[in-house]
């Protein structure tokens, strides 16, 4: 078992499972897509603007060009190169300007002479075709790092279609300065895609080490080491959660080592009348000449020491029962009931012992509990200030309304407990005086179904010193107010 759990101990998460390649891979997820976005938008963006702007640049020339066609009634290939030459188109990388048949009278690209013959060409190209059926076309492309960009219009002479004018722009600077702007933007992403690789490993293994050393300390203290602890840094969820962690290992040492007690208490508290009951057969077995009177004696000793066994054995189950039930049935309980019949039982053991029971009861108080369990409360108060009291002492058993709460006193005239003692008497086992609690046959678990029981119903136990000698033991219960009837009630 041992070595099963050293093996579990030591056993890692396989990396590629691990919550620091999980949240590495979270962050370079939304890194990549933020760099996606940075690489795309500017680009694009970028391209629109250019796109905006050719398209505006163009159809104005276009315009102008055409316009100044327009007073031509039949374009002449020699009166068209006269106009064109006249208009300043540097920027413009070809003009071509087709007559209504699309035969070319005009090519940017064409060097003819003077008198030199114009060879017939005709333009069959989409935006001729399209500007001679009266329509104004322009679209622009980016190709292998420029802007390829055309516009072309309809020549119109009185209402008819003479010709069409078809412009074209190849701009390989501002193509340069969108590559380079891509460029840029790839190589900053590069810069910010390891520095972030670097930084997610260091902020993942910052926290998945952290989270680590709370799983090995779960592991610790699921090995019996309830004394582990965390170091709780900073102040995030972590460390509230290491916080949680200290605390609830705090309790599980309380209640780990009150537990032990507990079995070493009940351990010892079920050998001793164990012990005396096996002393006490073995002088009878072994001494057969025994005289009546001394066996009589020894039986009876022995059924005193059982009687003892059973009252710590009912005890126990008692307090097993309180600790694992947690949700109570409980009903009103008229008060002084339940004590006048608790003081009726206790009335023959408290005149064997010379000790005067008084009460002191207000009517008319109720409280939300269950009959047995608040008579198991009584019963046990009372006795225990009938045992220990003194001969010819008194037990004052007294009831007050103090606000929204009832609160029964259980005062006796006996020797007192000592300040030192009085915060552990409500602990299980716990004697002031060992000899004299066994003497009068205490099992040392009263005080502690009385506290375990009160507090199930939302009240509280304390326990003073009583002037001039003896103890006053009190206890709390909130009181039941009976609800209101309505008018269909009354």
């Amino acid at each position: 078992m041992k070595e099963r759990s050293k093996k579990k101990l030591s056993d890692k998460v396989p990396f590629f499972f691990s919550l620091q390649l999980k949240y590495a891979m979270s962050y370079l997820a939304i890194l990549a897509v933020v760099l996606m976005l940075l690489n795309t938008y500017p680009v694009l963006a970028s391209q629109e603007l250019q796109f905006t702007s050719k398209r505006d640049a163009l159809k104005n020339q276009t315009a102008v060009m055409a316009s100044a066609l327009m007073e031509l009634e039949v374009p002449a290939a020699d009166q068209v190169a006269r106009v064109m030459t006249k208009l300043d188109n540097r920027d413009l990388d070809r003009i071509l300007v087709t007559d209504s048949s699309g035969l070319v009278l005009y090519d940017s690209l064409e060097q003819v002479e003077d008198g030199e013959e114009r060879p017939c060409r005709y333009a069959l190209l989409q935006e001729v075709v399209s500007a001679l059926r009266g329509n104004d076309v322009f679209w622009t492309s980016f190709e292998n790092g420029r802007f390829v960009s055309v516009a072309s219009a309809p020549i119109i002479y009185r209402g008819v279609t003479t010709g069409a004018i078809c412009v074209y722009e190849v701009d390989a600077a501002q193509g340069a300065l969108l590559v380079s702007l891509q460029q840029n933007l790839r190589t900053i992403s590069i810069i910010i895609a390891l520095t972030a690789l670097l930084l997610s490993a260091l902020f993942s293994r910052v926290m998945t080490g952290r989270i680590s050393a709370l799983l090995k300390a779960i592991r610790i203290v699921g090995e019996g080491e309830y004394g582990h602890r965390l170091n709780p840094a900073g102040r995030d969820e972590l460390a509230h959660l290491a916080e949680e962690f200290n605390q609830l290992t705090d309790r599980l040492q309380t209640t780990e080592e009150v537990r032990r007690r507990f079995v070493a208490d009940a351990s010892h508290e079920l050998k001793t009348p164990l012990a005396a009951i096996r002393l006490l057969t073995d002088s009878i077995e072994q001494n057969p000449q025994m005289d009546q009177d001394t066996v009589r004696d020894f039986v009876g000793d022995i059924g005193e020491e059982a009687q003892r066994l059973t009252r710590i054995t009912e005890h126990l189950l008692l307090l097993t029962r309180l600790d694992s039930q947690r949700e109570v049935e409980a009903h009103p309980v008229e008060v002084n009931q339940v004590i006048q019949r608790a003081v009726s039982m206790l009335t023959p053991v408290a005149d064997s012992a010379g000790v005067t029971l008084k009460t002191d009861l207000r009517p008319g108080i109720v409280i939300l509990c269950t009959e047995d369990e608040y008579y198991q409360v009584c019963f046990n108060l009372i006795e225990n200030a009938i045992k220990y009291n003194r001969p010819e002492g008194q037990v004052v058993i007294s009831t007050v309304r103090d606000s929204d709460q009832m609160v029964m006193e259980v005062a006796d005239t006996g020797l007192g407990i000592p300040e030192e003692d009085m915060p552990k008497v409500f602990n299980r086992f716990y004697r002031v005086d060992k000899a004299r609690s066994r003497a009068a046959g205490g099992t040392g678990l009263g005080l502690s179904i009385v506290r375990d029981t009160v507090r199930r119903h939302g009240g509280w136990v304390s326990v003073r010193r009583r002037h001039p000698e003896g103890s006053v033991f009190a206890v709390g219960f909130p009181l039941y107010e009976a609800p209101e009837k309505g008018a269909d009630e009354l």
